[in-house]
C-alpha cells in the first residue's frame, strides 16, 4: 500500500497527474543501471513491466544486505529499483517465447535493455527486428561502454567503469587515491542518462520511426565530471585527488570542528570574510596570504589551520547556524540514517511505504524520485513485483487464454 496521499495530519492533495501515465515500457534490465532508468519511468507513471528470466529473474533478486530475502528472489538491492513494476518471466531462447516478446512488443513504446552489445540481436530481438514489429519503438540499450568502438565487447560493472572513466584517480587525497566513490555512482548516472534520453525521445509525439538510444556507462560517467575533465582540455591542467578540498576555493571543503566535521562553502569573497568574523579572527581577510582568491587557495593549508583553531570552540552543530544565519554556506557531515532523519528529508515525501509487502512478509520503505511535480512527490501504487508475478495477467491482456499459456508453461517458453 502507498500511503504519501492521505497521512494523518495532513490537507488531502489530489492524485498526481503524471506525464508518461499512457506509456508501457519494457524493461528488459539486471541490477542497476537499467532498473534505476525505469524505476524513474514508473514514478513518471510508465507502466513497466518487468521481463526476466524464469527461474531466476534479475540479478539483483539475489543482492543485498538481508540473507532471508535473497533467498525469497526479493534483495533489497532488487525492492530498492522496482517498485511500480509488474514482472513477467519469458525464455528468450525458446521460439514461443520470442513469439510472445514480439507480441508484447507491439503494444509497447519503449524496450530497455542492458545486456553486452550483440545478445539481442543474436537472439533476433535486436532493434533492426523490433522496428519491423513496432517502427515507433524506442530502443535504448545501456551498456558498460556503447554499442561499438574497441572495448564495446567487454563486461562492466560500476567499479570497472569508476576506475576507466578517471573517477577513482581524483576519489581521495594524495595519499589515499584512488578510491571507488561510496555507492555506484556510474550505474546510477547511466540509469539517469537513459531515463533522460528515454523521456526526450517520447516528447517527439510526431516521430513516425522509433529511436536507438545507445547509452554508455563510460561516457555518461565522463559528461558529469565537465569541471574536472574540461581544466584539463581547455587549461591544461590534470585532474588530481584533492581529499575534501574544493578545486576552486579556500576555505572550502571539511573542517574539523570541537565535536564532528563541518562541510564549509565559502566561494565568494564576501563569504571568506563572513566566516572570518563568524570565528571571530576577522583580521584573517586582511592578511595578506588570505585577502585575495588566488592568495587563499597558495595558502590553503595555512588558512585551514587558522580557522579549525577556532572552530575547535564548537560543535559542527552550533557553526553550521552561525555559519548559515551569516550566509555562508555550511553543513555538517552526517551518516546516512541521520539523513534520512532529517525533517527536510523525512517530510517531504522522499520515502514511500508498502505494507506487508507480497515474498517479504513485511512492511518495506523505499525512496522515491529527488523532485515534486506541482508540489507533490511522484509515487507508485504497488511494491517490488514477485518473480513472474503477473505473468498470467499479461499474456491474457495479450489475448492468450488459460489453456494456451498452460502450453506455454509446459514448453518452457515462460
Amino acid at each position: 500500500m502507498n500511503k504519501t496521499n492521505n497521512m494523518p495530519g495532513r490537507t488531502h492533495i489530489p492524485l498526481m497527474q503524471k506525464p508518461l501515465r499512457n506509456i508501457r515500457v519494457l524493461d528488459l534490465t539486471n541490477v542497476l543501471a537499467g532498473p534505476f532508468c525505469c524505476h524513474q519511468l514508473a514514478h513518471m507513471g510508465a507502466e513497466v513491466i518487468k521481463v526476466e528470466t524464469p527461474g531466476t529473474g534479475d540479478l539483483a533478486r539475489q543482492l543485498g544486505a538481508d540473507a532471508e530475502l535473497n533467498r525469497k528472489l526479493m534483495g533489497v538491492s532488487f525492492l530498492a529499483q522496482n517498485p511500480g513494476k509488474r514482472s513477467i518471466t519469458i525464455n528468450l531462447k525458446h521460439a514461443r517465447g520470442k513469439e510472445v516478446f514480439r507480441k508484447l512488443v507491439q503494444s509497447a513504446d519503449v524496450v530497455v535493455e542492458n545486456f553486452r552489445p550483440g545478445v539481442m540481436t543474436r537472439l533476433g530481438l535486436g532493434y533492426d527486428e523490433l522496428k519491423l514489429v513496432n517502427p515507433r519503438l524506442i530502443y535504448c540499450a545501456i551498456s558498460g561502454f556503447g554499442q561499438d568502438g574497441p572495448l564495446s565487447d567487454l563486461p562492466a560493472y560500476d567499479q570497472i567503469i569508476q576506475g576507466m572513466a578517471g573517477v577513482m584517480s581524483i576519489t581521495g587525497d594524495p595519499q589515499t587515491a584512488p578510491y571507488r566513490v561510496g555507492y555506484p555512482v556510474s550505474d546510477t548516472i547511466g540509469g539517469m542518462t537513459a531515463a533522460f534520453s528515454i523521456a526526450a525521445s517520447l516528447a517527439d509525439t510526431e516521430r513516425t520511426e522509433g529511436y536507438f538510444l545507445d547509452v554508455s556507462m563510460l561516457e555518461a560517467t565522463l559528461v558529469t565530471m565537465g569541471w574536472v575533465v574540461s581544466n584539463h582540455l581547455v587549461a591544461g591542467k590534470d585532474p588530481a585527488p584533492m581529499g575534501n578540498e574544493n578545486m576552486t576555493a579556500s576555505p572550502s571543503g571539511t573542517f574539523r570542528t570541537g565535536d564532528g566535521p563541518l562541510n564549509i562553502a565559502a566561494n565568494k569573497q564576501e563569504q571568506f570574510e563572513a566566516v572570518c568574523r563568524v570565528v571571530g579572527r576577522p583580521e584573517l581577510a586582511t592578511d595578506p596570504r588570505f585577502a585575495e582568491r588566488q592568495s587563499r587557495l597558495a595558502n590553503r593549508a595555512a588558512l585551514t589551520a587558522e580557522l579549525e583553531a577556532e572552530l575547535a570552540k564548537k560543535s559542527a552543530t552550533d557553526w553550521w547556524q552561525l555559519l548559515n544565519e551569516a550566509g555562508v554556506p555550511a553543513g555538517p557531515v552526517l551518516k546516512v540514517p541521520d539523513t534520512l532523519a532529517l525533517p527536510q528529508v523525512r517530510d517531504r515525501g522522499m520515502i514511500g511505504a508498502f505494507e506487508n509487502v507480497p515474498g517479504v512478509g513485511r512492511d518495506i520503505r523505499l525512496l522515491r524520485t529527488g523532485f515534486k511535480v506541482n508540489g507533490q512527490a511522484p509515487s507508485v501504487d504497488t511494491p517490488p513485483p514477485q518473480l513472474g508475478e503477473h505473468t498470467d495477467d499479461i499474456l491474457g491482456e495479450l489475448g492468450y487464454d488459460a489453456a494456451a499459456i498452460d502450453t506455454l508453461k509446459q514448453e518452457r517458453a515462460l
